[in-house]
């Protein structure tokens, strides 16, 4: 790594003070970043500052305190919207990715599915990415059509892309499969909605902690992510979409602080984003994610991107080396992924080798990763899996212990 990039990195656990602990006698080896990642202090800090100082409610009053809350909030939302190359009015704060695509499905989706269509997804995708779909497709009589991959790479072949056809109105899909840590073909996808005038959403949450965010470079018309996988609190997360689509749908709750006028029969709306933020919202949380950018601006993508890179080859080679493992998607160490690599261990259940594995202080997550159609197309054994998933304070011990531990998952089984 070049010595400038590693020197951004080089320490930067030490500044996430969960990781700061044993487990079983042992150092935590935190390997499931992809479920959640840690906050460093600085973002805890700012937390902590707004709510010893400044925490009343943002927009309701004209006292000093509740001024600087409204500034506080207003201003995490200027900063996520020149984070991801969008406008603060196409900015909304939600709970998380999964509350920002439900948002879609249930404003938007009725304005193009009324004569029915088909909505597009692949079949990657995490359950936020398809239930709503699953639910918006029965309501409106849409069909819902799968881009299925190819097994041993985790692409999309182009001939799925025929399937974005003249019916399509929706194209739905993730950047970063959470799964297989493998980019989905975002240009492409894109290309082919446009060509049918299809609308596209993005979900962005297992992207955004690895490599930047410019949403009008790529031209989706949604997109959302949460801040709990990118530094940021649990509790805050983004809804994307471009201010005339903004504009056209309804609000997804009903509530104070997105009113123009209420009269006793009816009401007017504010625009976008106030429109979809009904009640007293998460501001300790919109200044956390704010704090995460800040924090992530400091270190710099490049420095992010070649650090992680480095340790997923090496996971992926050692787990390669290893008998009697099964790397899930592509075993080529040299492929591209971000953040997650997923595996089994043969003929030991996922929940298994987890339990064992954090008797050795390793944290990795195991099941079916709110990704069943996947894992049931790629006949994964038990139709489960583990998965190690790496960020910005991840190390070479890191993997290591991980490596190094697997071993005895079998041993203690007596296989």
């Amino acid at each position: 790594m070049d010595k400038i990039l590693g020197d951004k990195i080089h320490g930067i656990a030490e500044k996430f003070p969960a990781l700061n602990q044993t487990v079983n006698g042992r150092r935590l080896v935190y390997l499931d970043s992809a479920a959640t990642s840690m906050r460093p202090r600085a973002v805890l800090d700012a937390i902590d500052a707004f709510y010893a100082r400044d925490a009343a409610n943002p927009h309701r009053g004209l006292y000093d305190m509740a001024q600087r809350a409204t500034e506080a909030y207003e201003g995490a939302r200027a900063a996520t919207a020149k984070f991801i190359g969008a406008d603060t009015d196409e900015t909304v704060f939600t709970r998380n990715a999964t509350e920002a695509l439900n948002i879609i499905a249930y404003s938007f989706a009725p304005l193009v599915l009324q004569n029915g269509g088909s909505i597009v997804i692949p079949i990657l995708e995490h359950h936020s990415n398809l239930v709503p779909w699953q639910v918006a497709a029965k309501k409106y009589g849409a069909t819902l059509r799968y881009l299925y991959i190819d097994r041993a790479t985790g692409e999309i072949p182009d001939a799925e892309l025929k399937k974005i056809d003249a019916d399509t109105k929706i194209v739905a899909f993730a950047h970063v499969s959470n799964v297989l840590g493998n980019m989905l073909p975002v240009n492409k996808l894109v290309a082919a909605a446009k060509a049918v005038r299809a609308v596209t959403v993005l979900d962005a949450a297992q992207s955004i902690p690895h490599f930047g965010l410019d949403l009008r470079a790529l031209d989706v018309d949604f997109a959302a992510f949460s801040g709990h996988k990118m530094y940021a609190p649990m509790g805050i997360g983004v809804l994307y979409g471009k201010k005339k689509l903004l504009d056209s749908m309804p609000p997804f709750l009903y509530g104070g602080d997105m009113i123009e006028d209420v009269r006793e029969q009816d009401t007017d709306f504010l625009p976008p984003p106030s429109r979809f933020e009904a009640g007293t919202q998460n501001a300790g949380g919109a200044v956390g994610l704010a704090a995460a950018i800040e924090f992530i601006e400091s270190i710099g993508y490049d420095a992010i991107a070649t650090h992680e890179a480095a340790l997923i080859r090496r996971l992926v080679a050692g787990l390669n080396a290893l008998p009697d493992v099964t790397v899930i998607g592509s075993t080529d160490e040299n492929e591209p992924r971000f953040g997650a690599v997923s595996f089994n261990i043969n003929g030991v259940h996922p929940h298994d080798a987890a339990t064992i594995l954090n008797d050795y202080g390793v944290a990795i997550r195991a099941g079916k990763h709110c990704a069943h159609p996947l894992l049931k197309y790629l006949d994964v054994e038990f139709n489960a899996c583990c998965r190690a998933s790496l960020d910005v304070y991840s190390t070479n011990a890191d993997v290591d212990a991980l490596l190094d531990a697997i071993p005895a998952v079998r041993k203690q089984l007596k296989l």
